[in-house]
This record gives structure tokens, sequence and C-alpha cells, in this order.
């Protein structure tokens, strides 16, 4: 086994807070901005550099698996950049179709 990177019993508990919190804050912001069409393009910014961020973090989780990183190390790094990546991966699309689905209705309303 190797050095650890972080002391695992004080900091393996921050990434997946981290991410989680504002993964929260993003999709309360969706759910309030996209039905009324507002915002696309920080929400979207914002789901993407979360989707990076998780992408990074799974990686992270792979790299100190690999090295023989102790097991807090590891599981705290991968399983929030799993969560994040699913979670984000599958709600990105959901929210991009809500946008599309309030600019349907402005052309609706527009055609009346």
């Amino acid at each position: 086994m190797t050095e650890p990177w972080f002391d695992p019993n004080v900091y393996s508990w921050i990434p997946g807070t981290v991410l989680g919190c504002l993964a929260g804050v993003w999709g309360t912001l969706v759910g309030l901005l996209a039905r009324k069409g507002r915002a696309k393009t920080l929400l979207v910014t914002i789901a993407f550099v979360l989707l990076g961020a998780s992408a990074l973090l799974l990686l992270a989780g792979i790299v100190a698996l690999a090295t023989g990183q102790p097991y807090a190390v590891w599981y705290g790094l991968g399983l929030a950049g799993l969560i994040g990546v699913l979670v984000l991966g599958i709600n990105t699309p959901v929210m991009l179709h809500a946008y599309r689905q309030a600019e349907q209705r402005k052309l609706t309303a527009g055609d009346l």
C-alpha cells in the first residue's frame, strides 16, 4: 500500500458532499427555471461543469484504486464521481427536453 493522498479519516467525505450540494442547487434551479425557458446558458454550463467534475472524481477514484490507495481514499473519490456521472448524465437530457418544450410553447403562443 502506498502513502495515502490525504487523510481519509478527515477528508474522504468532502468530494461527495460538495458535489451533492452543488448538484442539488443545480437541480433546484433547473426545476424552477427550465419550464419557463430562463437561464438556459447558465444551467447548461453548470450541468457540463458538474458532469466534468464528476468524471474527474471517478477517474481519480479509479487511479487511486489502481495505485493501491486505502479504501476510504478511492471509495470517497470514486463513489462521488460515479453517482455524479450517473445522476447528471441522466438529468441533463431531461433538462434540455424541458427547455425544448418551453421553446415550443413560446412558438405556439406566438402563432396564436
